[in-house]
Parts: C-alpha cells; structure tokens; sequence
C-alpha cells in the first residue's frame, strides 16, 4: 500500500462489510482500524482486504 488509491480501495472493500461505522487506513504507516457496531470476524476483515489486492495481519494493541 503505497498511496491514498491504495487507501480508498481497501476502505471501499471494508465498508461492504456489515456493521462497520469507520475506517481509517493510512498507506504512510500500512495500518488499518476498523470501528463496528457488531463484532467482526478477523477472517472477513482481511479477506475485504486481500479482496482489494493487499495482504493483512490481525495487530493485537
């Protein structure tokens, strides 16, 4: 993820998921929150963003 194309086309992907309320992707520091008002499965997050064409790992903070 290199770019805000970058940034809108994983956000495009995450925000056809059920529930989700925010999403902040930032390609300068190659993270991603995602806020929801149901519980997400981690496994749909990052098939949203592999669906976009990028990889992702679940960061626990």
């Amino acid at each position: 993820m290199t770019c805000s194309h970058c940034e809108r086309s994983i956000a495009g992907e995450l925000d056809q998921l059920s529930g989700v309320e925010a999403i902040d992707v930032s390609a300068a520091t190659g993270r991603l929150l995602v806020r929801s008002t149901v519980p997400l499965d981690d496994a749909a997050v990052i098939a949203a963003v592999e669906e976009a064409g990028y990889t992702a790992e679940r960061v626990l903070s």
